[in-house]
């Protein structure tokens, strides 16, 4: 995966949201992260920002270099255009003035190398009438801004886990294998993120479960396909492709447990009860009590279950799958006999038990 194809998933993130049609309020304006406003709007809120300020450590006597991406309102609901600026000082794009600023301390020496702190500004300079509502103030504004930094030459830059600085309306994320890259996303990530590679693509919602939203979106209706069909060109691609997503895709989305040494980052090597994953154990007994793949059995949660669990007290359910984590303790999934759950059963979502909470049916 590229830095490219993260930053242009990031910068998509609420860019749209289901049903996406034109009608649906949600989507009536932007719902961006990432929010650059202009200074008259700011000034009016105290959570407001009109700029933002990646702020970092370097290793190294490597070169840096700036850019930021972002989205720009064009007044279409919750439209918007994407833009790139490379570099330090002022332009216009899409109508909004904005200025960057790139700055280095000097080096201090680190064993045999050398540690300096970058900064990276980004204004919105944008003139905007007093008394400006949001809506009005987000058209003014840069949105999903993503600032994205490279260092040359051998240098890395240092995690903020390790070296924290205080960045202003963004966070720093490390972006590439040799951390010479650094990213401030609008949204608070992890080091070295990463994109399914089961992923059919972005849903501008991607800390929303794929599976499900591709569902949803192969639910829609005729009529309302048509009414996508007429707006925006980026909603409309992505509503094509979800399309095109095949029942089999559909299973790989549905999800896969990694586990990996965190030294070693290798898998380690499964217990003697593990079997196939997809099927789990046929069977296995707890406490002098078996427990069968097929079986039935009653549910019984306890006091302290959650609600889910406590409205199917009673209920005669089927073991489907029998899994033990890696600690030894079993899991039960289960299936409800109600209408629909043959596709659930089909595409593997269960209940999911341990055995003190149900009962076995003799």
């Amino acid at each position: 995966m590229s830095v490219d194809e993260l930053v242009g998933s990031l910068l998509y993130e609420g860019y749209a949201l289901y049903p996406y049609t034109p009608g649906a309020t949600k989507n009536a304006t932007p719902t961006p992260f990432g929010i650059v406003y202009p200074p008259a709007y700011a000034r009016t809120l105290d959570t407001a920002h009109d700029h933002l300020e990646l702020r970092c450590m370097v290793e190294g006597d490597g070169e840096v270099s700036a850019e930021v991406r972002f989205l720009v309102p064009n007044g279409e609901r919750h439209q918007a255009e994407p833009h790139v600026i490379e570099g330090e000082g002022d332009f216009t794009r899409g109508g909004i003035s904005v200025r960057t600023r790139l700055k280095g301390s000097d080096p201090l020496s680190r064993g045999d190398s050398t540690l300096r702190s970058v900064s990276f500004r980004v204004e919105n300079r944008t003139e905007a009438p007093a008394g400006l509502d949001r809506a009005g103030a987000i058209e003014r504004s840069l949105i999903s801004t993503h600032p994205v930094l490279r260092v040359s030459g051998g240098g890395r830059f240092i995690s903020q886990l390790e070296a924290p600085c205080d960045s202003v309306n963004t966070w720093p994320v490390l972006a590439s294998d040799a951390d010479d890259v650094m990213i401030g996303a609008a949204i608070v990530l992890p080091d070295h993120p990463r994109i399914a590679p089961e992923s059919r693509g972005n849903l501008f919602d991607n800390t929303e479960i794929e599976e499900a939203l591709v569902l949803h979106v192969q639910a829609l209706s005729d009529e309302e396909r048509a009414e996508i069909a007429e707006q925006d060109p980026a909603v409309r691609e992505m509503i094509d492709r979800a399309f095109a997503v095949t029942p089999e895709e559909v299973l790989g989305l549905h999800g896969r447990v990694e586990v990996r040494d965190p030294v070693t980052r290798e898998p380690p090597r499964p217990s003697a009860d593990v079997r196939d994953p997809t099927r789990g154990l046929p069977e296995v007994e707890v406490d002098g009590v078996l427990f069968q793949r097929g079986g039935r059995v009653v549910v019984r949660p306890g006091l302290d279950a959650d609600l889910q669990a406590r409205m199917l007290e009673g209920r005669t359910v089927t073991v489907e799958r029998i899994y033990r984590d890696y600690d030894g303790r079993v899991h039960l999934g289960v299936s409800v006999d109600q209408p629909g759950h043959e596709v659930m059963r089909e595409t593997g979502r269960f209940l999911w038990f341990f055995p003190p909470e149900v009962e076995v049916v003799r």
